[in-house]
């Protein structure tokens, strides 16, 4: 029997829709828009013999996928299953017994957008692109990982993504995109209107592809989170990136991990953080950056009273106390900064309990020892005796105080838990939250 040709489908009382099981690797799926939704309509007559019956009954389905679905059943060669078309807008479909076979499952796999680790490659490439170029689908995550997307796929997905405001994440991680990939998706950040998240991890962009990328996110004005990192392209392109964290004012997550970026590079990109108000989150792990690398980077963002940095991630660099030192700076100007890093050379044994005791169990210690609440003791500090208080005025209370001595980390710590994101702590919190 051909595999790739579908059986009948079994009889409505014999179909059972089920959990699809899920493996331990990272999901793959698609997300969509509410849908524009259409009736089903029974056509005047039916042929028996054919996979492509439709029944007439109180279902709906989204336009645009079914004709994704009918495009990449053509381009695989295969016919079209009707009971999938029946219930592609169901949570669970069982297919078992339609006898997809290998190209009636990547048909199916193209029409729910989960194409991740399919082998694509360029004939893919084109069908995703066509689709998406009419801009008549309701889908809004896209994942392509692993597709064996090369340069001239990417003039395609980029031809098309060019024209649509739809699709708003992306991930082309672990494809073969390399300077033209680089440079067909730098011309079309600089005039998209619609992505917030860009996955280009595990790519193979060099200097020239890695700079054109830069060249379209200095004037993006929508890109809110990008990863490129594990690409490898250097120092060269640090230069670039400072420039985009100098100009763009919309980028908020950055991923930059494993790109061979050490000091020189840490340089070029603390001269961007100097002037950039909306970067919350940098990472910048496994990059062979040493202690001062890391000094010019925490000194950038304390020079900048507009930065508003939540994490700086250099997990691989090992720190002195002097190091702690500065840090202890940058934190009183930026106490919603977390700075990640391996660990601190020569700290004592002492020392480091000191640094790592849990503040919110001293602090409950101290309520209990004086008989009062843990709420009663942040009240008391306030010199309102309200709930709230803002960030800085209780971080500077926190220090002074004497009831309970803390170093700027376990200050840091409390703050983390009390913080509601507007510049505000509101002890109310504590009401609810263990220590």
């Amino acid at each position: 029997m051909d595999n790739d040709k579908p059986l009948q489908p079994e009889t409505e009382d014999e179909i059972e829709i089920e959990p699809v099981r899920q493996s331990s690797d990272k999901m793959l799926y698609c997300e969509a828009e509410p849908p524009p939704t259409v009736e089903k309509v029974k056509p005047a007559q039916e042929n028996s013999e054919t996979d492509l019956e439709i029944e007439d009954d109180d279902k709906f389905f989204t336009t645009g996928q079914k004709e994704l679905y009918l495009e990449a059943c053509k381009l695989m060669g295969v016919v079209p299953v009707s009971y999938f078309i029946r219930n592609m807008e169901e949570s669970y479909v069982n297919l078992n017994h339609h006898g997809l076979g290998p190209r009636g499952t990547k048909a199916i796999a193209i029409a729910l957008v989960n194409i991740s680790n399919n082998h694509l490659g360029l004939e893919g490439a084109r069908i995703i692109s066509d689709f998406f170029e009419r801009n008549s689908s309701s889908i809004w995550s896209l994942e392509l990982s692993g597709n064996d997307f090369k340069e001239d796929s990417a003039a395609l997905l980029c031809q098309a993504l060019s024209t649509n405001y739809r699709i708003k994440k992306l991930d082309l991680s672990h494809n073969q995109f390399s300077d033209v990939g680089g440079e067909h998706l730098g011309q079309m950040l600089a005039i998209n209107v619609g992505l917030t998240s860009l996955d280009l991890s595990w790519n193979n962009f060099h200097t020239r592809g890695a700079v054109a990328l830069c060249n379209g996110l200095r004037g993006n004005v929508t890109l809110t989170k990008l990863d490129l990192s594990m690409n490898g392209f250097g120092n060269e392109v640090a230069l670039a990136l400072g420039e985009v964290l100098r100009l763009n004012s919309c980028l908020v997550y950055l991923d930059i991990g494993g790109n061979d970026i050490g000091n020189e590079g840490a340089s070029k990109i603390s001269k961007g953080l100097e002037s950039n108000e909306s970067l919350r989150v940098l990472k910048l792990f496994l990059n062979p950056i040493n202690m001062d690398g890391a000094i010019l980077l925490i000194l950038a963002i304390k020079r900048n009273p507009k930065s508003r940095m939540e994490e700086l991630d250099i997990s691989n660099v090992l720190v002195s106390e002097q190091f702690m030192k500065t840090l202890d700076g940058v934190y009183a100007i930026h106490p919603q900064l977390d700075v990640v890093f391996k660990a601190v050379q020569g700290l004592s044994p002492k020392k480091t309990i000191f640094l790592l005791t849990n503040p919110m169990k001293l602090i409950q210690s101290y309520a209990d020892q004086h008989k009062i609440t843990i709420v009663d003791f942040f009240k008391s500090l306030n010199p309102t005796g309200t709930m709230k208080m803002s960030v800085d005025e209780f971080q500077k209370v926190m220090i002074e105080q004497n009831k309970v001595p803390l170093n700027q980390y376990q200050v840091r710590e409390v703050i983390k838990k009390l913080d509601e994101k507007t510049g505000m702590v509101n002890f109310s919190f504590l009401n609810t939250m263990k220590p």
